[in-house]
């Protein structure tokens, strides 16, 4: 009897009838056989199956919110088929070049070659650095040969900086001078060019003011420095000169050739030039007739890093490969001796020309280097590039076999860390904290300014509509 009425029940009375039965977690582990289980394995089990069931409902709560559900629906409606994108498709979904880089891409291919950039007779004609070439002449700083022929856009960029240090300077102004550091901030802004982004500007800006504005001694220097040199790029300890046999040749000589120097020891030239594929150098004139002075290409530039106290030079920096097509760009070791090597000013003259370059639009710089050459592979470590990979028979120097070691910088590498990081390790901290914040503050100012100016415009616009309706009627 008892038979016949287990059989006449339900499966939801089987159930009930089954977990009635179960009055503790003990019996649930009877049930399952892990009742005689030491303790620690007991509560392993619990909590991974607390684990499990939280997981699934994540799962199930994401599926939901994200719509995933809603979709398989849809689809099954439809009778799609669900296929993952082929390469064409995906392809074609690249997000785009920012406008900014665009524009900058197009510039720079009009100016430096007529956009004939893969052209070979205009891209390998020899240029000895008197004559600078396009690419050089581009990082140059701007400036006008006198008041007379400054042209519009430097003019505005000028006045415009100089009104924005008028209303808040970066430091307490001299005696005497009420206007140095107004237009210490101004030619320095104004110098940049109007192609640079205006986070670089500021930033130049400020610290060149920062700089000039210490004294009234560095006042005058930095002055009679711009009068004299106004193309050259500023640094703390260094500037960047554009290469010029005349100006340059006979002390990279001195301090490229071995011989002791100054108050530098004489050493092996091998050790500077050991891994290039011209060098060591009898004279200076052997030297002037090389590749150090002698630009191959019109796509090369070249720079002498200067140091700023001494106004010794330190060495020579050359960029090669330039591909403003694809805005990217090759920078070569800095030739310098041994003992400048690793150096702050070393390091400033790369950091200089690094910020410039990403400043016109640059995306990814590179640095390609000898396997075998153990001290100049610190460099682009000290600078922050990545390692990218290894270039197997990739060039033949000295008559040698040389494989080669890729290193690359990508814009966004610069603008999320390491341009901060190495303004940190040139500057400082606090300076590097306070170009932070200024550009922060710059950044809304101009944001506020450019909402103005859009507002003023679509009320002029509104304005004149009602003009022409009125005179309609």
């Amino acid at each position: 009897m008892a038979t016949t009425n287990t059989q006449q029940l339900s499966d939801i009375d089987k159930l009930r009838d089954a977990f009635s039965s179960i009055g503790s977690i003990n019996d649930i582990l009877a049930a399952f056989g892990l009742l005689d289980m030491p303790p620690a394995q007991k509560y392993g089990i619990l909590f991974g199956c607390i684990t499990f069931t939280f997981t699934v409902i994540a799962v199930l709560t994401l599926l939901t919110l994200g719509g995933s559900w809603k979709r398989i629906e849809e689809q099954a409606r439809s009778g799609e088929l669900v296929t993952p994108p082929d390469s064409v498709s995906q392809r074609k979904r690249r997000p785009l070049l920012l406008e900014r880089l665009l524009e900058g891409r197009e510039w720079m291919m009009k100016t430096n070659y007529g956009h004939n950039l893969h052209d070979e007779s205009s891209n390998t004609t020899a240029t000895t650095t008197t004559e600078f070439t396009n690419l050089t002449k581009m990082l140059m700083t701007v400036a006008p040969s006198n008041k007379a022929a400054m042209d519009k856009e430097y003019e505005a960029n000028y006045i415009k900086a100089y009104k924005r240090c008028q209303d808040k300077p970066s430091g307490p102004i001299l005696g005497g001078r009420p206007n140095h550091r107004f237009e210490a901030y101004a030619r320095a802004y104004a110098g940049c060019g109007s192609h640079t982004t205006l986070t670089y500007r500021w930033s130049y800006a400020r610290m060149y003011e920062s700089l000039a504005g210490k004294s009234h001694e560095s006042d005058e220097r930095y002055s009679t420095l711009f009068k004299e040199r106004p193309h050259d790029i500023i640094g703390r300890t260094v500037r960047l000169e554009p290469l010029e046999s005349s100006r340059h040749c006979n002390e990279l000589w001195e301090i490229t050739s071995g011989n002791a120097c100054n108050e530098h020891k004489a050493y092996n030239p091998d050790e500077v030039w050991g891994f290039l594929d011209y060098g060591p150098f009898k004279n200076a004139q052997s030297m002037v007739e090389s590749g150090v002075f002698q630009l191959e290409k019109q796509n090369c530039a070249a720079f002498a890093i200067v140091e700023f106290v001494t106004n010794r030079l330190v060495g020579v920096i050359h960029l090669t490969n330039d591909d403003p097509k694809n805005l990217t760009i090759q920078m070569e070791l800095p030739i310098v001796k041994p003992s400048s090597d690793g150096s702050v000013e070393q390091l400033e003259g790369c950091f200089l020309l690094l910020d410039r370059l990403f400043a016109y639009g640059y995306r990814r710089i590179q640095i390609c280097i000898d396997t075998q050459d153990v001290r100049g592979k610190r460099l682009p470590q000290r600078l922050g590039f990545t390692q990218e990979g290894t270039l197997y028979k990739h060039m033949i120097v000295k008559e040698a076999n040389r494989d080669s070691l890729m290193y690359g910088m990508l814009n966004s590498d610069w603008d999320k860390g390491a341009r901060a990081f190495l303004m940190k390790k040139l500057h400082g901290a606090a300076f590097q904290k306070a170009d932070a914040t200024i550009v922060a503050k710059e950044e809304a100012v101009e944001d506020q300014e450019e909402k103005l100016r859009v507002k003023q415009e679509a009320e002029a616009k509104e304005k004149e509509e009602e003009a022409v309706a009125n005179g309609k009627k």
